[in-house]
């Protein structure tokens, strides 16, 4: 099984984009930062934060469901706020996760829930704003086996990537929300943008469940493309327990199809 985790960047890079999510042919796919917004034909609007202006593909979570047609696509909305045209005219749209999984998965339990706030349905709100994890169960039938995989996109805070109390609450209800859907007895894998440094706490309370990261635990110093510039190369993670066999693993660093990298992982 090929479990791919990319913070998608709203699409920015959308041709790339889409070109590698079809050529890579993961069996899973968790996406952060996936757009949707119903109703507007167009294929760009512009999401604006203070003086950033970044381009954003409209009904970027239709565009995937179109290029990975053997998969079921499950979009799930963090807040609805407001892109704009050219023009400044504004458009309700929305933005969360997007989790894909091959046809041939059986899905036999999932559970979804805020790790920070709740959803926000009138405007994207001041930072931090909501953010929201996924877990799903899955049954391989070619394996006779099931896993449990989580992926998350974490809260973004002025200050910058270092614990805070909400961090560490972020971390907390993560872990409550794998406890839900996975039975302990199984793989399971967790995933996503956490927004965090290697030393965040995050991994501690992670590890309460037998996690492990891989991007540090083999030596990947960078998890961001030529597309940041900032300072502080750590912000995706992927975590294993002792039951998944890694076959590969890897941090992808071409090509570049958001400023983020995308972890690809090979499990047996």
């Amino acid at each position: 099984m090929r479990i791919l985790s990319l913070n998608a960047w709203g699409g920015k890079l959308y041709q790339p984009l889409i070109d590698y999510l079809a050529e890579v042919d993961a069996d899973v796919y968790c996406l952060q930062e996936v757009v949707r917004t119903p109703g507007y034909p167009g294929s760009e609007l512009i999401y604006r934060d203070g003086d950033l202006r970044l381009p954003q593909r409209t009904n970027l979570f239709d565009d995937i469901c179109a290029a990975l047609p053997e998969h079921d696509g499950r979009f799930f909305p963090a807040a609805r706020g407001l892109l704009f045209n050219e023009a400044g005219d504004e458009f309700g749209s929305e933005f969360g996760l997007a989790t894909f999984v091959r046809h041939s998965l059986s899905v036999i339990a999932e559970a979804m829930d805020f790790v920070h706030g709740a959803f926000s349905g009138d405007g994207w709100g001041a930072h931090p704003r909501p953010r929201n994890a996924h877990c799903i169960r899955l049954y391989d039938a070619g394996q006779g086996a099931s896993i449990t995989l989580a992926h998350m996109h974490g809260l973004r805070e002025p200050a910058g990537k270092h614990d805070s109390p909400l961090r560490e609450r972020q971390a907390e209800r993560l872990h409550n929300l794998i406890a839900r859907v996975w039975p302990g007895n199984e793989r399971l894998v967790v995933c996503g943008d956490f927004n965090v440094l290697p030393d965040s706490t995050t991994f501690e309370i992670l590890g309460q469940l037998g996690l492990a990261d891989l991007v540090t635990g083999r030596g990947f110093t960078d998890t961001r493309t030529s597309h940041y510039e900032k300072p502080g190369r750590y912000a995706d993670y992927m975590l294993v327990n002792d039951d998944v066999e890694v076959v590969a693993f890897d941090v992808v660093a071409k090509p570049e199809v958001s400023d983020h990298r995308a972890l690809l992982l090979h499990v047996r």
